[in-house]
């Protein structure tokens, strides 16, 4: 961890832990929870998924059987999609606005500075794991974590594999990959 990246992925780490502990003060039960950030590693948020509100979702929307493991994955259809952001990412936000510009004139400096913003932000993801966040209303293995990117891209199942057992994610695999 260069000392550079540490107050920025400190910030996105403490931004997301508040979300997260907020957010499973509801008790249900998750299986996916994800920090997003765009193709040009904008700032991020959170986004997930429970046992729970997947159910509400697919009566309410009357999701056919083979349709629902499409949503169980979705950010997009996420009830807690960008859960928090607004009460708790604006030091994130920022930050990240300090940042160097994404130059797109410049195609290395553009690279350095994504890598860079994307690296705070895994740093942040395996944070958050390490404090055991993602075990406190179900067992760590039935919980997907990652950080992705809008829109997904390969390199999400890469940094899946390096968050999550992939004993543990067949299920999102199948789908993704």
């Amino acid at each position: 961890m260069s000392p550079e990246l540490q107050p920025l992925g400190d910030a996105i780490f403490e931004a997301s832990q508040k979300a997260f502990l907020k957010l499973l003060e509801n008790v249900e039960h998750y299986y996916y929870c994800v920090l997003l950030t765009t193709g040009e590693a904008l700032t991020p948020c959170i986004a997930a998924w429970s046992e729970e509100a997947l159910e509400r979702f697919v009566k309410e929307n009357s999701i056919p059987e083979e349709e629902i493991p499409y949503y169980k994955y979705s950010f997009a259809d996420s009830p807690y999609y960008a859960f928090g952001y607004e009460e708790y990412f604006q030091q994130v936000k920022t930050l990240f606005y300090e940042r160097p510009e994404m130059d797109y004139n410049d195609e290395e400096q553009w690279e350095k500075e994504y890598n860079f913003r994307l690296a705070a932000i895994i740093y942040a993801m395996k944070k958050l794991d390490e404090t055991g966040i993602f075990a406190l209303n179900q067992p760590r293995e039935q919980v997907y974590i990652n950080v992705e990117l809008m829109p997904p891209d390969d390199t999400d199942i890469e940094r899946a594999l390096s968050l999550n057992n992939s004993e543990d994610i067949k299920e999102w695999l199948s789908i993704f990959s």
